[in-house]
């Protein structure tokens, strides 16, 4: 008898939210759309509902490393994802796994905030992030604002390249909280290449789109994609989940990443 074949797993790191909106459910959801397998690593225990964060707990940095370094001894990993930290320690933490396997691609959400706006930094998680976590990723995912906070720059353009120049290979810079009825998504790279996407604004606000297009690119690099094609697959896929959004609290929509999995699901 012929063993089943090895499924590409993606480790991802980052706060479980009991919501199910965003965080490590998030990234669970959009690997298994996409094919792959999620280990997950809890960095932050998180009270939240689909309103808002009203508690955040990090978890301790020798938890999050011992669980990191026993999966990626025993499965195949093909790519991480990084969302929320919770600390500075647990940065450290991140970027020495990172200089360890330095084959595998890394991508990073930087969550700053929560959907609401609630702040999920400090001083020295920022730091650390800028100086260590950043110059070791393939991509970053930031926001506009994001993206300003960390490059200490204005426009999209000018971030990118702050952005690249600490090492980082990729930047993507999303448009969702820029005004207009479009979303524009700007991609970076070190080469000089820049490429744009625009989206219809969707109705409402939703919680989790960007844990979901972060993983969702990153399941598709461990599939062995390359980041151009992938990004461009993973916008389109966190659209479609978008616009077909439930909603599962009085607040803020869910995307539904799953809905291609689903034989109820309307495919109009």
């Amino acid at each position: 008898m012929s063993s089943p074949p090895e499924s590409p797993v993606l480790l991802c790191l980052g706060g479980q939210d009991p919501s199910g909106g965003a965080g490590i459910q998030a990234d669970a959801e959009a690997a298994r759309a996409a094919g792959v397998h999620a280990c997950c690593v809890v960095t932050a225990l998180t009270a939240q509902d689909s309103h808002r964060l009203r508690a955040l707990w990090p978890q301790p940095p020798e938890q999050v490393e011992a669980q990191c370094r026993l999966i990626l001894a025993d499965s195949p990993v093909r790519a991480v994802k990084v969302g929320l930290i919770g600390s500075s320690r647990i940065v450290r933490v991140m970027t020495a796994i990172a200089s360890d396997r330095p084959e595998l691609p890394m991508v990073l959400d930087p969550v700053l905030a929560s959907s609401a706006g609630d702040p999920v930094t400090d001083a020295a998680l920022l730091n650390q992030m800028r100086q260590n976590l950043i110059p070791r990723c393939t991509l970053i995912t930031p926001n506009l604002p994001e993206a300003q906070t960390l490059a200490s720059a204005s426009a999209p353009d000018a971030c990118a390249q702050r952005l690249l120049a600490t090492g980082c290979q990729w930047v993507l810079i999303t448009g969702t909280h820029a005004p207009g009825d479009k979303v524009i998504n700007r991609l970076y790279g070190r080469d000089g290449s820049h490429q744009e996407w625009s989206w219809p604004r969707l109705p409402g606000e939703y919680h989790g789109s960007g844990c979901t297009l972060a993983s969702a690119i990153a399941a598709r690099l461990a599939l062995g994609a390359s980041l151009v094609p992938a990004v461009a697959e993973a916008q389109a896929y966190t659209w479609e989940g978008l616009k077909r959004a439930r909603r599962t609290g009085s607040g803020q929509l869910t995307p539904n990443r799953l809905f291609a999995l689903d034989p109820a699901e309307d495919p109009a």
